[in-house]
């Protein structure tokens, strides 16, 4: 999100229970599975007690959570005990579920006696905002146990089981960094450059968030917001809304590798107050920078193993227009299909009986296309300039339909570095109106 609306640092704070992690079944070494790279997140298929879910990979939460499950009428829990489950967010905590004896299956591999957490609020849903079924995000467990390979540019994971000869493979060619997992999750210390000069900076390596960086200031005076920033919204978290600030810092070193002037997030203290925090964590990098680079996790030797790839130049660009768009369910769209002339083939001598169809005849059909709405407009943006509301129904974007893009060409339009004009058609209360702006370019 980028800003791409929504981001997923759920940094909710849970008792580590004893369980298995993902073990390989049979003489089964090596696994490749193929996941859905969406505005810098992972999802992969993973089978919860035989019913196949869409998670969220994501490093930055220790246990495994359940949620959107209102079309999975199937679905049963035992072993349940109502929680509350608090994170991210300006907000109260949400009600919740602690569900035990969970078996998940990932390819060759079964989770077995796996602790599920299930958010009850129905309001706690990221389909809308990631444009394809989002049913939980898993963390720590995934991990745990083996070599976990993640090729952002194939779009492929690419699970190891651990031991030395695999070790040595995928160590080949890669930078080795030294981590540390704490409470379940990996942290890594680097370096930023901003206005002060070199910070040391320990930072949660966080794939479920699709910024490059997050910083929290932590009443440090020298990890200072740069002078020329914005006020933004960063995203969902379990606890509502992270507000914060956008800017640019001079630079992002990692090991021996660095990045010129990325975007980093500054989260306010409002957002944050909810998390309990590790010793000395000031932030976290996240997708943006993740997806530049084949990734290895070994949490059980604390290492990270990073291999460039054709991403790594990338410009790091954020939404310039202040809109953030999520599905707004689903509209009947009418088309019109040609058709075309047809010949008959029933044995009938020339001038027989038959159909015939001329060219310019035409047919309709009906399909079920996504709909989408301005979920959120930046305060001061060009968008917000120009009239544009949340809660607005979006008809067009640049007379093209929205319902023939994804969510994530859409967000792309808003991430142009030309300052091109936006013309947006919307409905609001039933009643047509068109705006135009032009994208600002803040930093």
């Amino acid at each position: 999100m980028k800003s791409i609306l929504l981001f997923f640092l759920l940094c909710v704070i849970f008792p580590v229970y004893s369980q298995d992690g993902f073990q390989f079944q049979g003489k089964a070494t090596k696994t490749v599975v193929p996941f859905q790279l969406i505005n810098n997140l992972v999802f992969v298929p993973i089978k919860v007690n035989g019913v196949e879910l869409n998670f969220l990979l994501d490093t930055g939460v220790a246990e495994t959570i359940l949620f959107s499950l209102e079309e999975k009428k199937e679905f049963r829990f035992l072993n349940t005990k109502k929680i509350t489950l608090r994170g991210l967010g300006s907000q109260k905590s949400v009600e919740g579920l602690k569900s035990t004896n969970n078996t998940l299956a990932f390819s060759h591999m079964i989770s077995r006696n796996h602790l599920l957490y299930i958010v009850l609020d129905p309001e706690f849903n990221f389909s809308s905002h990631v444009g394809i079924p989002v049913n939980g995000i898993i963390g720590y467990q995934f991990f745990r146990n083996n070599l976990v390979e993640i090729d952002y540019q194939h779009k492929k994971i690419i699970v190891y089981k651990h031991d030395e000869k695999n070790r040595l493979k995928v160590s080949k060619k890669s930078a080795v960094l030294p981590i540390i997992v704490e409470k379940s999750k990996p942290y890594i210390f680097s370096n930023v450059i901003i206005d002060t000069g070199i910070i040391p900076v320990k930072l949660l390596i966080d794939i479920g968030n699709s910024d490059a960086l997050w910083l929290f200031n932590n009443n440090r005076n020298d990890l200072q917001i740069p002078s020329k920033n914005f006020d933004d919204f960063l995203g969902k978290g379990f606890s509502g809304d992270i507000e914060g600030k956008r800017a640019r810092i001079a630079r992002f070193e990692l090991g021996t590798f660095h990045f010129d002037s990325p975007l980093a997030a500054f989260p306010d203290s409002v957002s944050v107050k909810n998390v309990e925090m590790v010793p000395g964590r000031m932030g976290s990098v996240g997708g943006e920078i993740m997806r530049r680079f084949k990734v290895i996790f070994d949490y059980k030797n604390n290492e990270l193993f990073l291999k460039k790839n054709n991403n790594f130049k990338s410009s790091f660009t954020y939404n310039r227009s202040g809109i953030e768009v999520e599905h707004y369910g689903l509209v009947w769209v009418q088309e019109t299909v040609k058709m075309e002339a047809v010949s008959s083939s029933l044995g009938y001598s020339e001038g027989g009986g038959g159909v015939t169809v001329y060219p310019n005849d035409f047919k309709y059909k009906f399909q079920l296309k996504p709909n989408f709405q301005i979920s959120h407009v930046r305060k001061k943006s060009a968008a917000a300039r120009s009239g544009l509301k949340s809660g607005d129904v979006i008809v067009k974007i640049n007379r093209l339909n929205p319902y023939e893009m994804t969510l994530q060409e859409i967000r792309a339009i808003f991430k142009d570095e030309d300052n091109k004009w936006i013309t947006i058609e919307v409905q609001r209360n039933s009643i047509p109106l068109k705006f135009q702006f032009q994208l600002d370019n803040i930093l």
